[in-house]
């Protein structure tokens, strides 16, 4: 039997007719057909999401080098979330806006990127207040999401009272049209009752799976919906307690991937094929949280290393060490940023830095003579990997 996710409705604007599309309340009907390949995908998601979060309790003392990685693990995902979304600016373009340098790109491409990351933090610290996922709760990320850049004029926090559309110049041409807005509370409201368990609970990665397609599907916002979607299965993760630390981005796969994703968000619509779509979806659950704990791994052996061989370098080791602790949080710094983060002299800072880059842990990457930056270079290689290959 074939299942119907959803139904188009005909509207007329200016004289030309196009269709709207309505989705079905989920879970999907007639029910998920969770067969034994589908259950071994969730299976080996499941488990590559509990090396992922069981981190802190393989390494001993490692709450501080948590705290780092996470750091950038969120800022590496705003910028490719950004990025599908038509911005230009790189990790590194971020952490110099951060450091209150001039980035190499338009100043609203940065804008947005931090945005993200202000909205995602936002959205972290309510769930963890004991504020449920919600429409109210969506509105307010959204709302800090297009604080600044290109979407600040498009309603911040307000779903839309037009009618938007995805490809095309105009809804008749387009290749997906959302629900009209005077059907996006019959459509909010259901997808609310989703998202805390009702009529049933589901598998928390099945839950995130089928609610980003909805949320996708709804596009309740005239700007920022595909960040906002993508941002919603990490905050529904670590709200349904899968995750205690948002440690995992779908970004990267998805934006390798990405003729495959559209295609099954709207296989989804036309067709009804939510098991085809969960299996992209836990496949890229199960390669993300891998890439993860590698690259956890990488930093920790990398960051380990390189201590022990400064605090080798006799008296300007004690220094050197705590500039070497602050790159781990910021791997592009300046000389006045380290002053003013470690209460440290300028020739102590400048002297640790000089060291650091003869023994090739940094890079000098101004070439000035004044108001030099320096690179921890090993860890943005670690950091950048896969952005090469998304940018194809």
């Amino acid at each position: 039997m074939k299942r119907k996710s959803g139904e188009y409705v005909t509207q007329t604007v200016t004289g030309e007719s196009y269709r709207a599309y309505l989705p079905a309340p989920l879970p999907p009907d007639p029910p998920l057909a969770l067969d034994t390949g589908l259950l071994q995908h969730m299976d080996q998601a499941n488990r590559a999401l509990g090396r992922l979060d069981g981190i802190s309790r393989v390494w001993p003392n490692s709450g501080h080098f948590l705290n780092q990685l996470l750091y950038q693990y969120v800022r590496k995902e705003a910028v490719l979330s950004s990025q599908i979304e038509g911005t230009q600016s790189s990790l590194s373009d971020l952490l110099l806006y951060e450091l209150e340098e001039t980035p190499g790109v338009p100043l609203d491409d940065v804008q947005e990127v931090s945005s993200y990351v202000a909205a995602l933090n936002h959205g972290l610290t309510r769930i963890r207040e004991g504020f449920p996922l919600s429409m109210r709760l969506l509105r307010e990320i959204h709302g800090v999401l297009l604080t600044t850049g290109r979407g600040a004029n498009k309603s911040p926090g307000e779903f839309r009272r037009s009618q938007n559309w995805l490809g095309g110049s105009r809804p008749g041409n387009a290749v997906f049209v959302p629900p009209p807005p005077e059907r996006l509370m019959d459509c909010l409201g259901p997808f609310e009752h989703f998202l805390h368990d009702e009529p049933e609970p589901l598998p928390s990665l099945i839950k995130a799976a089928l609610a980003h397609v909805q949320f996708e599907t709804i596009h309740p916002f005239l700007d920022g919906n595909g960040r906002l979607g993508r941002m919603l299965i990490t905050l529904l993760l670590c709200h349904d307690k899968v995750l205690q630390e948002p440690s995992l981005y779908l970004s990267l796969y998805f934006k390798i991937h990405r003729a495959e994703y559209y295609d099954h968000l709207q296989r989804v619509r036309t067709e009804g094929e939510w098991e085809s779509w969960l299996k992209f979806f836990l496949t890229g659950v199960t390669e993300t949280a891998t890439e993860a704990t590698d690259a956890a791994q990488k930093l920790w052996t990398l960051f380990d290393e390189d201590r022990r061989r400064i605090q080798e370098q006799g008296k300007i080791s004690a220094t050197a060490v705590r500039v070497h602790d602050l790159l781990q949080q910021r791997p592009i710094i300046s000389i006045t940023a380290a002053c003013k983060e470690l209460e440290l002299t300028h020739p102590a800072v400048n002297k640790s830095l000089r060291k650091l880059e003869e023994m090739g842990i940094v890079r000098e990457i101004t070439g000035r003579q004044r108001n030099r930056l320096y690179l921890y270079e090993a860890y943005m290689a670690v950091l950048s990997e896969g952005l090469e290959q998304a940018a194809d």
